[in-house]
Formats: structure tokens, sequence, C-alpha cells
């Protein structure tokens, strides 16, 4: 006894003592928790509502749910685990118009496989199929989203990924409708090959970094197909964007990639295929713009370089403000628009090299491919309608005609800085590419790709 005493005097026995406690206390409950659970639900499995699944759920939790329909809403996912339809589609998760469906709280989560619809509208708080908030690594995946505020609401998020899903959209108005996919102050957000139709936007990002948007599909949005604001460093290729309210809006943002999309059948005042306003140090190379009112507006933006762009059948196929410096347009193909290029002031200042122009009228002598006299694409009637759009009424006159050829011969008002100093004389892409891509992604409308 003696020597116990005397032992616990020493601060060397003291601390192995303190050490063991503390590795008793900490290893005790890990052992209690054993390995990650399976669970079923079902009428007869482990439980027979996705709530008390998620309530049994442990730490890397694989949840399996079959076929029928679940009337839940606002289900708390707190803890990493695998949420996933026994068969895709056949689980049907309704809120009855209540709220959310998952809220995703904890990292490393997966929904995947359901038929999530019916949140209800709300214009005081957030309703989505899957919110996921303040987590890192979550995935949304092969889901269908119907009726929903916004489909997948990523809020101080990173590394999440919104794949092969499709979402079905009220078609109600702006006021109303929510977005399919909304990003907002996250990181690394990646949606791919999702197919979307009728929401207010169809992707929304403000305040994104590094974010990846490939090879979507969306259509009927009641204001833009996408939209994003203050998201630098992000890259977006291989979208179609389709009768959309607004066309797709790209604001506030530098560094911004975009290959490869194509922008159609977005018409109205204020419709445009691309809107780039105050977007700095970016690219646009081998995109198609088809049948839009306008393909691409930029206000505000400069340094950009647009580069194997397709412009067939816009009613303007570029228009460049005054506001618009520094801007370098090379290699594009100008095919049956309205009006090619359309600017507000004759200050206007842009590059313009080796584009393929179906309007102009020159000659190549050496048989170089390229024109020997420059093209000025901008039309003197084009900037007339400028000041006065219900010029456009004379569009077709004998008048138009004769002022357009006056321009020609003596140029006078149209801007000596919008000028084409080595036109190509054959296209570097024919203008039916564009039906061919809108036609290869019109046939995966009836559901989302796998």
């Amino acid at each position: 006894m003696n020597a116990l005493r005397s032992c616990r005097n020493r601060p060397f026995i003291r601390a192995l003592a303190l050490a063991f406690i503390c590795v008793t206390v900490t290893t005790q409950p890990l052992a209690a928790q054993g390995p990650p659970r399976q669970l079923v639900v079902s009428a007869t499995g482990d439980a027979t509502t996705i709530a008390q699944a998620l309530a049994m759920a442990t730490p890397g939790s694989h949840i399996r749910v079959t076929h029928g329909l679940y009337r839940e809403h606002d289900l708390q996912i707190n803890v990493p685990l695998t949420l996933v339809a026994d068969s895709a589609g056949t689980a049907i998760v309704d809120a009855e118009g209540q709220g959310s469906l998952f809220q995703v709280r904890a990292d490393d989560v997966t929904v995947r496989g359901f038929t999530l619809r019916n949140t209800g509208p709300s214009q005081l708080g957030i309703r989505a199929g899957v919110h996921a908030q303040g987590v890192s690594r979550c995935m949304v995946e092969h889901n269908r989203i119907e009726d929903a505020l916004f489909g997948v609401y990523l809020d101080s998020t990173s590394n999440c990924t919104a794949r092969h899903n499709q979402f079905i959209g009220s078609r109600s108005s702006q006021m109303t409708a929510g977005n399919a996919i909304h990003a907002w102050s996250s990181s690394d957000v990646q949606v791919f090959d999702n197919v979307i139709e009728g929401h207010r936007d169809g992707i929304y990002f403000e305040f994104v970094r590094g974010g990846v948007v490939a090879r979507n599909t969306v259509t009927a949005s009641a204001r833009y197909g996408m939209h994003f604001m203050f998201s630098h460093d992000c890259t977006y290729t291989g979208n179609v964007f389709h009768d959309n309210g607004n066309g797709v809006a790209v604001m506030y943002s530098r560094h911004v990639t975009m290959h490869r999309n194509t922008f159609s059948e977005n018409h109205g005042s204020a419709a445009y295929g691309l809107l780039l306003k105050d977007i700095s140090d970016s690219e646009l190379i081998g995109n198609i713009f088809t049948n839009n009112s306008i393909g691409l507006y930029l206000e505000d933006s400069n340094r950009n370089r647009m580069e194997g762009n397709a412009f067939t059948g816009n009613g303007w196929a570029v228009r460049v403000l005054g506001s618009a410096d520094s801007n370098y347009f090379v290699g594009n193909d100008f095919v049956r628009n309205t009006f090619d290029v359309s600017t507000n002031s004759r200050r206007a200042s842009s590059t313009l090299r080796e584009n393929y122009w179906d309007s102009y009228r020159g000659y190549d002598l050496n048989r170089d491919g390229f024109g020997d006299v420059p093209h000025a694409p901008v039309r003197l009637f084009a900037l007339l309608v400028e000041r006065s759009p219900s010029a456009l009424l004379l569009l077709r006159s004998v008048l138009v005609e004769l002022l357009d050829f006056a321009e020609r011969m003596i140029p006078t008002l149209t801007p000596v800085t919008l000028v084409d100093t080595r036109p190509r004389l054959t296209p570097a892409r024919t203008g039916d590419s564009a039906k061919g891509a809108l036609t290869a992604r019109s046939i995966e409308h009836g559901g989302a790709r796998q």
C-alpha cells in the first residue's frame, strides 16, 4: 500500500495512468458501433419508412429502399451513407407539398435512383429534392426529380456532383419557380449528363469556383437555361441550351471556358443564345449558335477569345457594345444571319480575323483561301436599327439595300475597328452541324442518360 501511495506521487506514473484512461474511454464507443449497417426499407425490412432507416444508420451505412410510394419529407441525413433505390425510379418519395425531400448535413453522402417529387412552393424557405449544406463529396445521381421548387440545392459545399438526373419542372412563372440545379458559395461543383426542363433557371451558379458543367441538355426554362454570376475558373462543355426564355447569361466572372456548347431557338426581345456581361479573360471555342434572336451579346466584357464558333440563322449573330474592348474573333463561321455583327458605337474595338462570312463579296486572286480585300460585317442599316428598332420594318426594302451598298462603296459611319482584314473564303464547319448536334441531344429527352 505504501508503494502504491509512493507511485501516485510520481509525475511519470500519473501521466501513464491518465493516458491509459483516455485510450480506454475513446476506443470503447468505436468498438460498440461495429461495422457499417446494411439496411432495407420495405414492408418486411429493417425499417418501413426512410426516416426510420436514417435514424438507425451509422457512418458508412448502405440503405436500400424497395419500390413503392413513401410519403415523407424533410428527411435528415446526418452521417456519411449511401441511400439507393432498389430499382431505378420505382421508389417514389412524395413530400406532398410539405417541404424538401432529403436534407444532407454530412460529408460523403450518395442519393441514387429515386423519383423525388412535390416539394410544394415557398417564398420563405428552400424546398428541394436534395438540399446539401456545408458538406463535401455529396453525390446525387440517376434520380428523377419532379415538381420540386429546387431540384438539387448546394449551399456552401465542396466537391459535390449532380449527374445523370432528370429534372421536370412545373413550368410556372419566374416568380414561383426555382432552379433545377442551384449552387451557391461552393467549390469544385460537377454537373454532368443531366436532362432539365421547365424550371426558372436550368443551372444556376453564384460565387462558385472551379465548377464543371458538361453534357447537359436544358430546355423550356422560364428565364435562363444557365445563369451564373461571380463564378471564376469554371468550365462549360458539350451542353445544349434550347428554347429557353432568355437563353444563357454569364456575368461578373473571369477565366471562364466554354467549349462545344449549342445555343438554339432562344427568341424574344431580351433573349440571347449567350449573354456575356462583365466577363474577362475567357474563351468560347467550337460552340454553335443557331436560330436565336441574338446569338452572342457582349457588354463590358474584355480580352475574350471567340474561336471556331458557328453562327447560323440568327437575327443578330453577334452584338458587341462599345463597352466591350479587346475581344478577339478568329475562325468563326457566319451563315444566314440577318445581321452578322452589330454595335452601338463607332468606337467599338475588337479584332476580327480569318472568319467566314457568307455576305462577303470580295475575291481571292492568289488562291490562298482568304479574301484579298477586307470585309466590314457591320451594316449601316444595323446601326440605324440600334438607334430606332422600328426601322426593322424596312428590312427587306430596296432602300435598305441601297444604304448598305452605298456604305460598302464609301464607308463613313460603320466602325473601322470591326473589320475582318483576312476573311476566310470557305467555312471552317458546315451550317448543318448545329442541326446535327441538336438532333442527337433531342433523342435523349425521354429520360436521364445512363
